[in-house]
């Protein structure tokens, strides 16, 4: 099918972009990447008056290691974050992460900003700003705001930013040395959007767990912080018998709806096995 019409502008500074975005009174659309809102173009699910490309906004590309964060400009293609070895340096969740994404061509055109902003449940990249803790910052007719990953999903496909916002950088911490990362996932094919995935950081002391993050995709409208999961691994250790309980409990704390993908309880199920996996894959990483 093709798109309906949509007037077409591609500002050079995000001023500009703003300005656009103004006068449209929130009827207008932000194109990064393309490689989401295009489809939905063309299978006419989106209608919007007119696109704002940020493709020509050079300032909006960038990976920068800060003040014990990696930033990244909202336009970074996922392409560059995969080779980027600042990110593999520094926030090596992210780096397996965008290993997951679709496939290279998509990589090379996504975004980061573009598949945070567009906030579908069953991407990669929601789930690991939700597991690490991060946030974006947005601009605005009235500034710059900063978002942190709870309060920014709302439900499928829509985040808190205003219509007339722009999504202009996503800040990670940077992990701790010595730290485990996993992200597990299953879909039906490679590239797919996961059925269920599970992004995992552990920090250890021995058998002892000083911090463990556990966050889901797939398994409802917004990504899931199982924080009574992670709560059993830093009250009980990292042994076999806390890594089961946290798995059990992990398929008990999400409540995922039902497609023609897969049943809720298979999600629940599947969310029990991928927790045990990421665990055991990042206890790995964590001891060498």
């Amino acid at each position: 099918m093709k798109p309906p019409k949509f007037d077409y502008h591609a500002p050079t500074s995000v001023d500009e972009a703003l300005a656009l975005l103004a006068r449209y009174g929130g009827d207008a659309k932000v194109l990064a990447g393309g490689q989401s809102l295009m489809p939905l173009l063309n299978f006419r699910l989106s209608r919007p008056a007119a696109l704002v490309d940020l493709n020509r906004i050079p300032s909006l590309a960038y990976i920068r290691e800060e003040q014990g964060r990696v930033s990244f400009g909202a336009m970074t293609r996922q392409r560059a974050v995969e080779f980027s070895p600042v990110v593999k340096a520094r926030v090596p969740l992210l780096a397996e992460a965008t290993r997951w994404v679709a496939h290279l061509p998509i990589r090379t055109r996504g975004t980061i900003g573009g598949s945070i902003a567009h906030a579908d449940p069953s991407a990669e990249y929601p789930a690991v700003l939700t597991a690490l803790e991060g946030e974006v910052v947005a601009r605005g007719p009235k500034g710059e705001r900063v978002i942190e990953a709870k309060d920014l999903f709302q439900t499928y496909l829509t985040t808190s930013l205003e219509p007339e916002e722009i999504l202009v950088e996503v800040r990670l911490p940077v992990t701790p040395a010595g730290a485990g990362y996993a992200l597990e996932e299953f879909a039906r094919r490679h590239g797919d959007f996961a059925i269920v995935a599970i992004a995992c950081v552990v920090v250890r002391d021995g058998q002892r767990c000083t911090r463990a993050r556990l966050a889901t995709a797939g398994t409802g409208p917004v990504p899931v912080r199982l924080r009574a999961a992670e709560e059993i691994l830093e009250r009980d250790g990292l042994g076999e018998a806390a890594l089961e309980a946290a798995a059990r409990r992990a398929s008990e704390l999400v409540s995922p709806d039902a497609d023609i993908h897969a049943s809720a309880d298979y999600r629940r199920h599947l969310t029990g096995v991928l927790t045990r996996r990421a665990l055991t894959r990042a206890l790995g990483v964590a001891r060498g």
